[in-house]
């Protein structure tokens, strides 16, 4: 049967019994998250290095605190917890890309989840913000930020999911019409 024998199926049964009220030995994260684009008009791209991983360039990602937080919620915290920057401020502008990546998640993090979950369910956003926006990191999860030109973010990000984001982030702002965006052809 495939739901006693798929990874992921223990990750729901500890998820169920944690909304029902019963004991969960431990709290592990949940495997759904969100991946947070932060750009110009001009496409600048936010990238923020993490603290535990000093290779590792990325864009704000966080995984839900709760199971009955929605995508947007968790996109909304993770950018204010990451970066200071509220998206909810007059001049941003978040938006659902309605895309998901589903991803093996890195050994190293692997402990964080619960035993048998390997995969990572995570949903896309973009946040265009004014330039200038000012960057407040939280020490304990990144050291380090940049503004990059969408391309050279993708190049400069660790993860592959993130890197197709900011190659889609063109695209998406022009269907958006973000203003001073490039065309579909790139530069």
């Amino acid at each position: 049967n495939c739901r006693r024998t798929c990874p992921c199926a223990l990750a729901r049964r500890r998820s169920v019994a944690a909304e029902q009220g019963r004991a969960v030995p431990r709290s592990y994260k949940i495997p759904e998250s969100v991946l947070v684009v932060i750009h110009t008009a001009a496409l600048d791209v936010l990238l923020i290095r993490r603290a535990d991983a000093p290779e590792f360039w990325q864009s704000v990602t966080g995984s839900k605190d709760h199971l009955h937080e929605s995508f947007e919620e968790a996109a909304v915290r993770e950018v204010w917890e990451e970066t200071g920057i509220d998206a909810r401020a007059p001049g941003c502008i978040l938006r659902d890309w309605h895309l998901e990546n589903i991803y093996g998640i890195y050994p190293q993090w692997l402990h964080r989840y619960a035993p048998g979950v390997c995969e990572n369910t995570e949903h896309l956003f973009s946040l265009q913000v004014p330039a200038g926006t000012p960057v407040v990191l939280n020490p304990r999860e990144h050291v380090d930020w940049k503004w990059l030109p969408w391309l050279d973010a993708a190049d400069a990000c660790y993860s592959p999911s993130n890197a197709e984001a900011c190659l889609w982030l063109p695209r998406l702002a022009v269907l958006s019409g973000v203003q001073g965006a490039p065309g579909p052809s790139g530069r």
